[in-house]
């Protein structure tokens, strides 16, 4: 098995650092590591080094020894970015984790017009704490050391600008007008950014479809079942790191 990952703010720059707070105290009190094993510390946004654990003491202090020059993991050629409409409940939690999980490198939440969780005030700063905080810890337990960004909520009309930039940008979706074509054989660029948008549990509207396609976003579908807005984004990210190479 892969070292474990721990998240810090700034990177050690000698042989030797001690984990301390919350970090220190989930090395040593839950995940119970003792000498000799290996460790992965990371500041989530791609750099990284790799120690030896020297001693536990206490309940939150890990003392690591033997650490290696700072690595940087690059920015993938291919960048794949969600755009999430808000699910309700705690599914929006359940979406970003497995999407971090498989490997998607951004998402956005989007206040769709048939959302009916609504991003308001301090319930909506909470929300995205949230989804930050699952973000994070998703990437350490899935060994990552570039956590996926989590954006600002957007409208339907900043997602539509954002679709404009994209190289490649597509919206999950299939009905008896918006047949779509099939997301396994779409022609994908090499290098870029692709964007796809999962609508919310009622559907993308007509009017939000006609936006993004007058911003160039084609409709496509994953296959012959229809999937939950909390696991469309991860069916689809799954795919295409296996169709760009990413997963080989």
């Amino acid at each position: 098995m892969t070292a474990p990952v721990f998240v810090v703010e700034e990177l050690p720059t000698g042989p030797g650092f001690v984990l301390e707070g919350p970090e220190g105290r989930h090395a040593v009190s839950v995940r119970r590591l003792h000498a000799g094993e290996e460790v992965v510390l990371t500041d989530g946004r791609g750099r990284w080094t790799k120690g030896v654990v020297s001693a536990a003491e206490g309940k939150d202090r890990l003392v690591l020894g033997g650490l290696e020059p700072v690595h940087e993991e690059p920015r993938p050629g291919l960048r794949i970015t969600v755009v999430q409409a808000l699910p309700k409940g705690d599914r929006g939690e359940l979406a970003v984790e497995t999407m971090t999980e498989t490997g998607v490198d951004a998402i956005v939440p989007w206040q769709a017009g048939r959302c009916i969780t609504q991003w308001r005030g301090d319930r909506g700063l909470k929300a995205l704490a949230k989804w930050r905080g699952t973000a994070r810890e998703a990437g350490k337990q899935s060994r990552r050391v570039r956590f996926p960004e989590v954006a600002d909520a957007m409208t339907t009309k900043q997602v539509a600008a954002f679709l404009a930039t994209a190289d490649f940008a597509a919206v999950l979706h299939e009905d008896r007008g918006y047949p779509g074509e099939p997301l396994a054989t779409a022609e994908l660029p090499e290098a870029g950014e692709i964007v796809l948008v999962v609508g919310p549990e009622g559907g993308v509207s007509p009017e939000e479809l006609a936006a993004f396609a007058a911003a160039g976003a084609r409709t496509c579908r994953l296959g012959p079942t229809v999937l939950r807005t909390s696991t469309a984004g991860t069916a689809a990210t799954a795919l295409l790191l296996g169709r760009t190479g990413r997963w080989s």
